[in-house]
Order: C-alpha cells, then structure tokens, then sequence
C-alpha cells in the first residue's frame, strides 16, 4: 500500500511514519513537509536510507505539487496543519491558509485522482471548552475558542462534506493532547522539561488550572491507522488518553522529574480564549477498532523526560534562532 502523508516531519506525523514503517513492511510512505518552524528533517534522519520512504518539500497549499504525488496512492493521511495556538494569536490568517485552504488543495487532488481513502487528523480542540463534567463524543457542536482551533474544525467539516457530496471515503480523527519525543518546545511538556532542564523559569498560564487529557503519542498512532484501515467512511473516532490531569499538577511532574522544585513555576496572565478542560470520550474508537491507549501517563512522562535529557542538542537546535525570538517576544508580553 502506498501512502502520501502530509506534515510527516512535524511531531505527531514524525513519530506515526516511524512507528507505521517498523509496523509494517507492506506499506511504503511519501512525506510532503513544508519545513515551517515546526517540522524538522532531524525527526526522520533515521529513515534517510529506507527505500520505503520519500521525502518531498512543499506545501499542502501548492496544487501542482500535491496532484503529482496524489497520484497513484492509495490513500491520504493529512497531518499537515499550523497548530500551535499560541501562534494563532499573533498571526491567525495563516492558520486559515494552511489549515482550511491547505485541506481543501489536498482534498480536491484526492477527489480527482480517486484516492481510496483519505484521514484527516485533527483535535479535541474543535469541541470548544468542557464543563468541569462530562466528555466530548463525536456528535458533541464544535465549539472552537482559537483561530487554530477554528480552522481545525473548518477543515473537519470540509472533508465530511467531501463524503456527503462527492461520496469520497473519508475519515476523522480527533485526539486530546499528545506528548512524546520530538515534540516542538513550544509546547507545554517540552516547554517546562527544557526550561527545567537549563534552570530557566517555567511559565505556566493563568493559576494552571486548566485540565487536559494526555495521550502519548504512540497510542495515537496506533489509533490513526486502525481507523484508517477500519473506520467506517464518514466516520469521526475521538482517541483520548484517560488520563486528565490539572496543568500545575503536569508542571509539578515534570519539575521533579528534572530535579526541580516547584518555585521554577512562573504564573504568567492567561491566554484569550483559553479553554478550561478537554476530555473525551473514546468509547467509540474502542468498541468499533478495538483500540486501547498502552502506555501510562506516569511511565510516557518519565521516558519523554528521559529522551530529552539525552537528546539535548537537538533540542538545542531547535530552541536557536527563531524560537527564541518567539519565546521572548510572547512570553515577555505576557508578564507585562
């Protein structure tokens, strides 16, 4: 089975071809990667020489480039997504561009090529903020608080609306909050275990009471293929990881994790639009694939934490540059 997936050199997408091609020796992978901010080549250096495996440049928005691999695959994973929503505060055009219009160039090519299948990957995050009662199910309104978020959502209704009216066969995922290797410092967990790590103070929104719903991401690899295999056409699958957990409480881990006390804890003003908690309900996923998350929350910390002792000069790479101005541009406005 051949396979184009979009944004394979960001965090989630890295780590699912890596997991997919030791998996399974009966698939092979093109990789169509932007190389924005957040996608790195380093995620995959170790496939460089895999025969199974091909690197393309460029964006989901460049129609040309993306028709030429679509065809002749035989299906579609779309990764490829701006998602950072701290991000999104400051620029959210360019979320719309790639996250919605970005879609649609990929989505349309796989119309017209007759692409088999065709997932697209996306989030808790379109369901908006939860109560402190209750979980998200697949026919919960989406109810998206950020640019990001909307866009995620704009881009999940376009592709079901492929299905409704062009009878394409598609398929949604929509995860909580991964955490893993490689994962872009701009986010919570790497965040905190870099900052942690160099003895920097680690900014935590608001009073960090904000719940989440970790799920490593392994699980969620594992979770994507069986829906794309398995799913049902038409179909949204929520994956969550069971495992909900205050950010303070998450920031608290981590710090004692990297020999830290929680005084390393910097409260900063809280975002707009910062939703309160997430969770979901993934009863779906598991009655209809038969998935099940197998990794711990307390044990996937604790090796995240662990690869990113040992990997700290690609962390320091990617922290160099660009990061750095973003970090002290948004970070430093917010403690004003």
């Amino acid at each position: 089975m051949k396979l184009l997936v979009t944004g394979g050199c960001g965090f989630i997408g890295s780590n699912f071809i890596k997991w997919l091609l030791g998996a399974r020796g009966d698939i092979s992978v093109t990789n169509l990667d932007a190389l924005t901010y957040a996608g790195n080549l380093e995620n995959l250096k170790e496939l460089e020489r895999e025969a199974r495996y091909r690197f393309v440049k460029g964006s989901i928005g460049d129609a040309k480039v993306v028709d030429e691999l679509v065809a002749g695959v035989d299906g579609v994973i779309n990764f490829a997504a701006e998602s950072h929503v701290d991000r999104a505060l400051h620029g959210p055009l360019t979320f719309v561009e790639t996250n919605v219009m970005g879609t649609a160039v990929v989505l349309e090519a796989a119309r017209k090529r007759k692409v088999k299948r065709f997932l697209q990957v996306s989030t808790d995050e379109v369901y908006g903020s939860l109560p402190p009662e209750g979980f998200f199910t697949e026919t919960t309104p989406l109810d998206p608080s950020s640019a990001y978020s909307a866009s995620k959502a704009g881009a999940d209704l376009l592709v079901l609306a492929y299905q409704r009216t062009f009878g394409m066969d598609v398929v949604v995922t929509r995860s909580s909050n991964n955490y893993g290797p490689y994962q872009h410092p701009e986010k919570f967990i790497p965040l905190f275990v870099s900052n942690a790590l160099e003895g920097r103070k680690c900014p935590l929104y608001g009073d960090g009471m904000n719940i989440r719903d970790w799920l490593h991401v392994g699980d969620n690899s594992r979770g994507i293929m069986l829906a794309f295999e398995k799913g049902r056409s038409g179909e949204v699958y929520n994956i969550g990881g069971g495992n909900e957990r205050p950010n303070r409480e998450v920031a608290g881990k981590i710090l004692r994790l990297c020999g830290r006390d929680e005084s390393f804890i910097e409260f900063v003003k809280d975002r707009p639009g910062h939703d309160k908690r997430y969770a979901l309900d993934s009863r779906k996923v598991r009655e209809e694939l038969g998935w099940q998350p197998e990794v711990k929350f307390d044990q996937g910390l604790e090796e995240t934490v662990t690869w990113y002792r040992a990997n700290g000069e690609w962390m320091k790479r990617v922290k160099s540059g660009e990061y750095q101005r973003y970090y002290d541009q948004h970070y430093g406005a917010l403690k004003k």
